[in-house]
């Protein structure tokens, strides 16, 4: 009989786990000791709790399957909880493993180091921003607890939360099975997708909008069967750039109403057919339509439900509803050809000081020559650039908005794509989790880093402008390269700034930081308009 670790390790690799990010801690050292020892994963440890959340968190969203991130009990935990509540809100399947302290430890009585307030304090915390969770302390349950939990992880693309005491990660456990998924009832799945074929007949402008979950739950090559079975034109949200990145002949653009292009406006908030493949109602994806939206007329899946109008039919996933509709649909035709190519502004390489959509020009022109990078973008306006770069493989924290999600993030992209990734990053995020470059060198990763530097948080400054805590220093991070073991460069031109990324895709074995510096109250033409059509809509509201 397999022991726990071997056990749990065995089943994260059967359930789709591709990698393990960590930091050690005394609580969980005996785990870490068979992961090192087992070559089950590949096992990645980073600097600070929060790195080692986001860097799972992108790469379970880049390859679409479970990732994990294993911590000690207490002070290294509750570091994760603003990364696993972000990857809560968008739907992305981190195991979270906490080391804890021994079964006969918590028995003692004694207050225990690393101990908030109880013994299960921590285990409460979690409850609140995953989806299931397993406290291993029965070694005759543990196998069904983690087989029961690591199901619920993948049906619900959402986080879940284990807890392995240390004086049990030796003991003999059951083998782990991979559980049935569970499926939709075939009557309720043949009433919902009929329902909804006949509304996408009967409208005049049906639309196809996807987001997030499309990616999650592998569907995004069936998605793009069914538009061209059924004629329909593809939207992404603001959350969902990137996706159907490899079907360019059905992507009109990225939905961002007042912020984005008049004629996707126009096509999404017009269209009596609207159907919203894993799409997230946030505000984000949603407030500055410049018209409400009639859901009664929408078609919407997520979170395993599906509403068509008034009707609601739950227990439904949704890759059992794509396949559901695609039986329904004519058979699909071959890729049609690829749409003429919207004008993409090319940078003009003198001089000029540089503004943030130069950013999105210069990276544009760079993918032209050597082809499109995975990107993982921070919050703040480098997120609004990327969305004037054409359609590649991004992640991003779009809804949950947090800040320090990007250069963990590209790390994570590194081991889940194989590739070397983009990396867009304003200042104040840097300050939280740049320093993880210096785990580049020990992994061989070579991500081109670009840092937006305009001293300042000045994705606030565009909602307060007249706040001075928005100003930050000028921490000269070009010149912190060298040190982590990369190559950094400062740019202040359109010039040097393409010249910079040329020389960055011709190096390799280092990271590449080239730090933009931007002049504060400069922002991209997408970040200008949606604060105005954000401010516009809350006025309306």
């Amino acid at each position: 009989m397999p022991t726990l670790g071997h056990a749990l390790l065995d089943a994260l690799s059967a359930h789709g786990a591709r990698e393990i990010f960590g930091i050690p801690g005394d609580f969980v050292l005996p785990f870490f000791k068979v992961i090192e020892e087992s070559g089950t994963l590949p096992f990645y440890t980073l600097s600070h709790e929060p790195a080692v959340g986001f860097a799972a968190d992108a790469a379970a969203r880049f390859h679409g399957s479970i990732s994990v991130a294993v911590v000690t009990w207490g002070a290294g935990a509750f570091n994760l909880v603003n990364p696993i509540a972000g990857a809560f809100a968008e739907r992305s399947p981190v195991v979270v493993i906490s080391g804890a302290p021994g079964v006969a430890e918590g028995a003692a009585g004694w207050q225990l180091h690393h101990m908030s307030r109880a013994l299960d304090t921590q285990s409460r915390v979690f409850r609140e921003i995953t989806c299931d969770q397993a406290i291993l302390d029965d070694p005759d349950r543990a196998a069904g607890e983690i087989a029961r939990v690591l199901r619920s992880a993948q049906e619900f693309s959402l986080p879940v939360y284990i807890e392995l005491p240390r004086d049990l990660v030796g003991v003999e456990v059951g083998q782990v099975d991979v559980l049935p998924r569970r499926p939709a009832d075939p009557g309720a799945l043949a009433e919902c997708a009929d329902e909804i074929i006949a509304r996408l007949h009967a409208a005049e402008r049906p639309v196809l909008m996807v987001d997030v979950e499309t990616r999650r739950y592998g569907v995004e090559d069936r998605a793009a069967a069914l538009a061209r079975a059924l004629g329909l034109p593809v939207v992404t949200t603001f959350m969902g750039r990137g996706l159907l990145n490899a079907h360019p002949d059905v992507v009109r653009g990225t939905y961002l109403g007042a912020a984005g292009e008049r004629a996707i406006t126009e096509l999404v908030e017009q269209s009596d057919g609207l159907l919203l493949l894993g799409v997230i109602l946030s505000d984000t994806n949603f407030a500055v339509s410049e018209q409400k939206i009639d859901m009664r007329r929408a078609m919407l899946a997520i979170d395993r439900e599906v509403r068509v109008g008034y009707h609601h039919f739950p227990a439904i996933p949704l890759d059992d509803l794509v396949d559901a509709l695609l039986a329904r649909a004519p058979a699909p035709g071959a890729a049609g050809p690829s749409p003429p190519a919207r004008p993409v502004s090319t940078l003009v390489a003198d001089d000029t000081a540089l503004q943030p959509s130069d950013v999105a020009a210069a990276v544009n022109d760079l993918f032209a020559r050597h082809g499109p990078m995975p990107i993982a973008a921070d919050m703040g306006d480098c997120l609004f650039t990327a969305m004037e770069i054409g359609n590649a493989p991004l992640v991003a924290p779009g809804y949950y908005a947090g800040m320090g999600f990007g250069v963990p993030a590209g790390l994570g992209g590194c081991v889940a794509t194989g590739q070397r990734p983009l990396i867009l990053v304003g200042d104040g995020a840097f300050q939280m989790t740049g320093f993880e470059l210096g785990n580049c060198r020990r992994y061989g990763w070579d991500p081109i880093v670009v840092v937006f530097n305009n001293a300042s948080w000045e994705m606030l400054r565009v909602f307060q402008p007249e706040s001075r805590f928005n100003d930050l220093s000028d921490w000269r991070f070009a010149e912190l390269a060298g040190p982590l073991g990369g190559e950094g460069v400062r740019v202040h031109s359109r010039r040097e700034l393409a010249a910079a990324l040329e020389r960055a895709v011709a190096s390799h074995g280092r990271f590449q930081l080239i730090e933009v510096m931007l002049q504060r109250g400069s922002t991209s033409d997408t970040l200008a308009r949606f604060v105005a059509g954000f401010k516009a809509a809350r006025e309306r509201g």
